[in-house]
């Protein structure tokens, strides 16, 4: 639709396009600027609907690092009501989408109106009620900060927003935006592909590791059944080797005290094992104590006289993706590692630091306000060369874990790494407010200690395994610190979720049991689309006398199959109903009674 504004000869191209086999429209702006004069642009939304109230609640993620993605629900009143974020990316603290749901509105009944950015930078959602109780829901770039220099002739584009609607609850929601995702979003080359499982050496050694634990690591790994080994954080650094947070990014040379056969003496080992091997890398960012930094002080972010804030171990800078040679240079950082190690299959690009120290060396006094969206055009233009050039490559996109969980840079990368927040309990929480918009596929989850890291909490090897098995299963654990008995049963449950990667990884998901409704339990499963395969998760977060049992319901399924129900992931005795046959009616109407165990007990089961 063309609308013509005659007094300032601007044109709004407002574009619609209708994705019928995913019940997704997608909606945009674009700002044409006909006339003979420069034009400020101030506030551009993607999309605006309005709608009667019909006593709407809105849904919506907040959180922070390692506590990312819970849900809020609210009631709308009169006044305005959003979500937002200001610090040029997406964030932890709050997630670029929102539903207007009816009134006691389930997983399964009520209506559900989603809206999504494809975006990674500002963004504001709102929900205006008005005097005469209407509502008006909009998204789109956050208008605060927000200033674009329009010459004449030139068009502003706005970024797309993904409107679904359910009258199914909040599964049909989450439903279309899964099968968008995996039909429209997701690179081609990887739609229908299973994720490897992978071993990260991060919390296992963290910076402290030489080539000879690395091997130990791979050689563990292999027998375990694992499939990829990624080296993280600390390989890099000549003059100032990488041994803490506090240096050496964009140096992107093997330390040889570390490394001293270099990547090419790990690719060579992980090949002989069986494995793929990844690596970890962190582009966009500088270390004020780095051989980059003093050779290009004018690279990074900031602002004329002021003393720049700086980030991780106090000295991290952010790269200028707005200047076209520091896009170059970062461009190279893959491009360099690529083609000297042409090996690598996996590349995790982490970005530790938000954009403070908002202002450009590159961009002229009178663009200082274009930074945020040019610094993610710059980004766009980046990850496009690398999957042009290397377009079998599989990229993690992390930003301290879940930073960057959105549509928008999903297209250039597979997966998110969900959270550094690894503690199996708090995964569950933040697993199933990521899960409402982003399938397992692109959801890594991984196991690690028994006493994690992040919270102090100690939990069974085997609930630490269920978790990660919901996901794109991966591995944090030092192996060598393992028992004999774990590594037995770590290598069984490899082996069990081998059997189910593919249901998991390209199936439906069904939430069942809410952690959020304090239950005490939570379940979901996943069903493949001829609904003949079905994995089906439960977890015991807490235990208390008396407890009431919830009946352990399934959905998806085939009222008229009979499905054979298996346990998996065992430790200890199965089921009673392992290895019998169901209908899915009785299944889905009255479900399996089974005792889940004490607190942080779980039970995985394979249907088939």
């Amino acid at each position: 639709l063309l609308c013509t504004d005659s007094v300032l000869n601007l044109t709004a191209v407002l574009s619609y396009s209708v994705f019928e086999d995913t019940d997704v429209i997608a909606r945009h702006v674009s700002i044409l600027n006909n006339s003979e004069n420069t034009i400020w642009l101030t506030k551009v939304s993607s999309m605006c609907m309005d709608m009667d109230n019909r006593e709407f609640e809105a849904i919506t993620l907040h959180g922070s690092w390692a506590r990312e993605r819970h849900i809020q629900r609210q009631k709308i009143g009169i006044g305005m009501q959003g979500v937002a974020s200001g610090r040029g990316e997406s964030g932890h603290q709050d997630h670029p989408f929102i539903a207007l749901v009816t009134p006691n509105t389930t997983q399964d009944t009520g209506e559900v109106y989603g809206v999504q950015l494809v975006y990674s930078g500002n963004y504001e959602f709102r929900a205006d009620v008005n005097q005469y109780d209407s509502v008006r829901l909009q998204a789109g770039i956050n208008p605060v900060d927000f200033c674009w220099k329009l010459e004449a002739g030139a068009h502003f584009d706005a970024p797309e927003a993904l409107l679904t609607y359910s009258a199914s609850g909040l599964s049909g929601m989450t439903a279309h935006y899964h099968d968008f995702i995996r039909q429209h979003i997701i690179r081609s080359p990887y739609k229908d592909k299973k994720r490897p499982i992978l071993i990260n050496n991060w919390e296992a050694t963290y910076f402290d590791f030489n080539t000879e634990k690395l091997l130990a690591i791979a050689k563990e790994a292999a027998g375990l059944g694992i499939e990829m080994l990624v080296l993280d954080d600390g390989w890099f650094g000549d003059k100032y080797p990488r041994n803490n947070g506090t240096s050496s990014l964009g140096d992107w040379v093997v330390c040889k005290e570390k490394l001293p056969e270099g990547i090419e003496g790990l690719t060579a080992s992980a090949r002989e094992k069986g494995l793929k091997f990844g690596i970890w890398i962190e582009p966009e960012m500088t270390n004020s104590k780095s051989e980059l930094f003093e050779k290009h002080p004018e690279w990074v972010i900031q602002q004329p006289h002021r003393e720049m804030h700086k980030g991780r171990g106090g000295t991290q800078l952010v790269l200028d993706l707005s200047n076209p040679e520091v896009q170059e240079f970062v461009f190279g950082v893959v491009d360099k590692l690529m083609t000297a190690h042409p090996e690598i299959a996996y590349i995790k690009w982490d970005a530790n630091m938000t954009l403070f120290n908002y202002g450009s060396t590159y961009l002229p006094r009178d663009k200082q306000s274009h930074l945020y969206i040019a610094y993610h055009r710059g980004l766009e233009n980046i990850l496009k060369r690398i999957h042009a050039k290397y377009p079998g490559l599989v990229m993690q996109a992390c930003a301290s874990g879940g930073g960057r969980i959105n549509y928008g840079l999903l297209p250039y990368y597979d997966e998110f790494w969900t959270s550094d927040n690894t503690d199996a309990l708090q995964r569950i929480f933040i697993q199933w407010g990521v899960s409402n918009f982003f399938p397992a596929v692109a959801m890594a989850s991984h196991v690690s200690v028994d006493t994690n890291y992040q919270t102090g909490r100690k939990t069974p090897l085997k609930l630490r395994f269920d978790v990660a098995m919901s996901g794109r299963m991966g591995m944090e654990l030092q192996p060598a610190h393992m028992t004999d008995e774990d590594k037995a049963f770590a290598r069984r449950a490899i082996a069990d979720y081998k059997l189910i990667r593919p249901v998991v990884q390209q199936g439906d998901l069904y939430r069942l049991i809410s952690p959020f409704d304090k239950t005490g339990y939570a379940s979901l499963m996943y069903v493949s689309p001829e609904k003949d395969h079905a994995a089906y998760f439960v977890y015991k977060l807490e235990q208390y006398h008396n407890m009431p049992r919830p009946a352990f319901r399934m959905a998806g399924l085939d009222p008229q199959k009979r499905y054979l129900v298996r346990e998996l992931s065992l430790d200890g005795k199965p089921i009673p109903q392992d290895g019998k046959t169901f209908t899915g009616a009785f299944l889905m109407e009255t479900g399996l009674d089974f005792e889940v165990g004490g607190e942080y007990a779980s039970h995985v089961l394979e249907l088939k």
